[in-house]
């Protein structure tokens, strides 16, 4: 009785809701005030679906996938297959052509269905209500919610023309896996372009969205396949297709051919993308706020640029970076072969410095994704490895001094500090090269002390140490006594004006482009001059005299040019060497996250053997 009383209610209601939704379309086209209410409620002009965004390596190689919750890659409308489009306008909806984005008949159809069920098991939608419920609403099952997918497909359709709703469409709709769009689905599946399917792959594709669950092809081939069987005769039964032609495509063989894409590189593309938000924020006029002393303004000013960044990463950018791939898979190698013992960490940054490009970034032992980046994110004491920053080249540039000069080894004792040698022996007049070599402590002191610590800290202003600030101002940090300490990419960046005395801060990222290729940001640097040429000159002979005579000799192999400084702060804590050649600045620091002991490192000198292996690679292979 309960069905039959259904069944009248439905002989009723079909006419009177045919009625109705022509009088809606009528009443609606006149009243100019609803379409302007439309417009600011379901603005349509301005649909954006979320893409996927790309790092690339300097050889143009995708190293990295930047995706939120629906990985997509947008494919327009004159590059889907008018056969894909076929598809699925003959499987979920056969008028869409004729209708204006509402099926009265698909709608009686539904409610035939849910009466006889006695529950909503069918929606009766047509693609633009199914476009409407992807873009703007949530896939819960109620009338309520059918009547504001009915507005929302009515302004699609009184905005966009056929042809963009299906593209929307096809770009919009989920092929499980966290894949979105057909263009993402070909990759993803068959490690292929759309444009490159054959028309039994593009309808195995069709059939998984309907049910993506249910047609998931990596765990229900089976029934993915036999729906794209279902899906061919449908397009036989309407004349798209012939019978031979589906014999031929339902024959073909189907082979998926996942990639398995992994970043190999996540420590580089990590900083890569933290870098971005530097970039968006000196480009957009963000650092000013970022700097405020009011507090509410810099988390506003954060909030924003996190915002502009995620929409950034949602518009299907790629960030072209320096990433020399041979140069960091020797810099990782290195530093996981080397580095024994579940709590030694190690941080490496490898900096061309001609072009003051940011090669290879190690952020630790067998990094993770996402994991605390040592090389940019600790910051650490840099022992004897700041004397030539800090003491030497502003003492040689204050005074023109040659590097034969003697300063005093001897025993120094002010104001109750007291700093020792290294060895704990005292000496006599030693020249400045044999002082920075042997990383004699009281002579750096002296040299400190008479240059001013002022002065010589004024030097380190264009490198701009993030946690350096005026405590450090005092006598120990000639030795690398700092509060907090600097950075491995910071203190390799430094040693960078050694190269010709200008300091220009390294970058990893070259150029963003947009999805149409075109430029939108990048880097508008211009190099400071630090040192004159008579103090590079005189440092890099004090440099090259570590390596070769110094406490930096294990560091040595023939070439052209190689000079440097170590670092080894109280207790063995920290180990540091920061070093260029003729092409290269790197830094290296070895130590534990909490800082403790690792004297018993020290005659292994793995800070040194990693510096060596990566620059020696570099010099027998060359960068490729």
């Amino acid at each position: 009785m309960r069905t039959f009383l259904g069944y009248v209610m439905i002989a009723f209601l079909i006419p009177l809701l045919s009625i109705l939704f022509i009088l809606l379309y009528g009443e609606l086209d006149k009243a100019e005030g609803i379409h302007t209410v439309l417009q600011e409620k379901i603005p349509v002009d301005s649909i954006e679906l979320p893409q996927t965004s790309y790092i690339a390596a300097a050889d143009g190689t995708v190293i990295s996938e930047i995706s939120g919750p629906e990985k997509r890659v947008y494919l327009p409308g004159n590059n889907i297959p008018t056969f894909l489009k076929d598809l699925f306008v003959t499987i979920e909806d056969r008028q869409f052509y004729h209708h204006s984005g509402i099926d009265a008949a698909a709608i009686s159809r539904a409610l035939v269905a849910n009466t006889r069920s006695n529950s909503i098991e069918q929606g009766g939608s047509t693609i633009t209500q199914q476009l409407a419920r992807n873009l703007f609403l949530s896939p819960e099952k109620s009338y309520n919610r059918k009547l504001t997918e009915l507005l929302y497909s009515y302004q699609l359709e009184r905005t966009l023309s056929k042809a963009k709703i299906l593209e929307l469409y096809i770009n919009a709709i989920y092929y499980q896996n966290g894949v979105y769009g057909i263009e993402s689905a070909a990759r993803f599946y068959f490690d292929s372009h759309t444009t490159d399917l054959s028309k039994a792959q593009l309808a195995f594709l069709a059939a998984i969205p309907n049910n993506p669950n249910l047609y998931n092809p990596l765990k229900h081939f089976d029934s993915t396949k036999k729906r794209q069987e279902r899906i061919l005769d449908q397009m036989v039964q309407t004349g798209k297709l012939s019978k031979s032609e589906y014999n031929n495509f339902v024959k073909e063989q189907i082979i998926l051919k996942h990639p398995d894409f992994e970043d190999h590189y996540p420590d580089y593309s990590d900083y890569a993308l933290a870098e971005l938000k530097a970039l968006i924020a000196s480009s957009e006029g963000y650092e000013k706020k970022l700097e405020n002393p009011n507090e509410k303004v810099r988390e506003a000013a954060l909030k924003e640029l996190n915002t502009r960044v995620g929409r950034l990463l949602e518009s299907g950018i790629t960030i072209h970076t320096a990433l020399d791939k041979n140069i960091q898979r020797q810099a990782v190698q290195s530093v996981n072969g080397q580095l024994g013992g579940a709590s030694i960490e190690g941080a490496v940054v490898v900096i061309q410095h001609n072009m003051h490009e940011l090669v290879s970034v190690v952020g630790g032992k067998h990094y993770k994704k996402n994991s605390f980046n040592r090389a940019y994110q600790s910051f650490r004491q840099p022992g004897s490895a700041i004397k030539p920053l800090l003491v030497y080249a502003p003492y040689i540039e204050e005074n023109d001094a040659a590097i034969s000069q003697l300063v005093s080894g001897a025993a120094y004792c002010r104001n109750g500090y007291c700093p020792k040698n290294y060895s704990g022996n005292n000496y006599g007049m030693v020249t400045l090269q044999e002082a920075l070599a042997k990383s004699y402590n009281t002579p750096a002191v002296r040299l400190l002390e008479e240059t001013g610590i002022k002065k010589s800290f004024g030097y380190l202003k264009p490198f701009q140490f993030e946690m350096v600030n005026q405590k450090d101002h005092h006598l120990p940090a000639a030795i690398g006594g700092f509060n907090v300490g600097v950075s491995p990419i910071e203190l390799t960046n430094a040693f960078t004006s050694f190269n010709d005395g200008t300091y220009e801060k390294a970058r990893a990222i070259r150029k963003v482009t947009g999805k149409d290729g075109k430029i939108l940001y990048r880097w508008n640097d211009k190099p400071k001059m630090v040192w004159d040429g008579s103090t590079v000159y005189k440092m890099k002979i004090l440099l090259n005299g570590v390596v070769t005579s110094g406490t930096a000799r294990k560091a040595y192999f023939p070439s052209k040019y190689i000079g440097g400084k170590t670092g080894t702060t109280n207790d063995y804590k920290d180990m540091w060497f920061v070093g260029l050649t003729d092409r290269y600045t790197t830094g290296v620091w070895v130590g534990k996250d909490q800082p403790g002991s690792i004297e018993y490192l020290q005659a292994k000198s793995p800070a040194l053997q990693i510096w060596k292996q990566i620059n020696q690679g570099i010099d027998q292979v060359g960068s490729k």
